[in-house]
């Protein structure tokens, strides 16, 4: 949408809230929201205000993954943009923990993130497999939280599993119903400030 932001920053009681906030597409990684999103989480990191990072999203998806349209990377505005692995090794690297409240996709948001609360009955899935694409990029941050065993299985069949299958799996830590997952996510806050 026209001057729409492609991602939303605020800070509440110490905690840096980043909204992907492009519901229209599912909130795929475009150029401009992984630039967006970059510029968020180097802001919250040098903001000594900031103790905990929160990465969420609207509508009804996390993040759909690559916006095949306008990948990341591309120029924006006539400058180079930056890459989706640039920013997961800026969330790995963050001294400052970083929570993903994730309910669909997303997930190398989810692999890189320190905390992950989850939706109970959400579905995943590497679902590139399924056009005859591995999930490379994403492989780095996923592998090590799943383990090789789930990682293989999930990786060649693009099977679906549920935030509870994540949490079974040691890939995301709580599956809530989705009306609880603000709250929940707000305990982990609580926990870290």
């Amino acid at each position: 949408m026209e001057g729409q932001q492609a991602t939303l920053y605020e800070i509440n009681d110490g905690a840096a809230w980043i909204t992907l906030n492009r519901p229209e597409n599912r909130n795929a990684l475009s150029a401009i929201l992984v630039n967006e999103l970059y510029a968020h989480l180097i802001n919250a990191n040098e903001n000594s205000e900031v103790r905990s990072i929160v990465i969420t999203g609207t509508g009804p998806a996390f993040c759909a993954g690559a916006d095949l349209k306008s990948p990341p990377g591309q120029l924006v505005d006539g400058a180079q943009g930056v890459t989706y692995p640039e920013v997961l090794n800026t969330i790995l690297e963050s001294p400052k923990p970083v929570i993903a409240a994730a309910f669909a996709g997303g997930l190398g948001l989810v692999g890189a993130a320190d905390i992950v609360v989850t939706v109970s009955d959400v579905q995943f899935s590497f679902s590139e497999v399924r056009i005859g694409v591995i999930p490379a990029v994403i492989s780095v941050v996923c592998i090590p939280k799943l383990g090789t065993h789930h990682a293989m299985k999930l990786f060649l069949t693009g099977e679906r599993f549920t935030g509870e299958q994540a949490v079974s799996m040691g890939f995301a830590h709580k599956a809530v119903e989705a009306e609880e997952l603000t709250s929940m996510v707000q305990e982990e806050i609580d926990a870290i400030n």
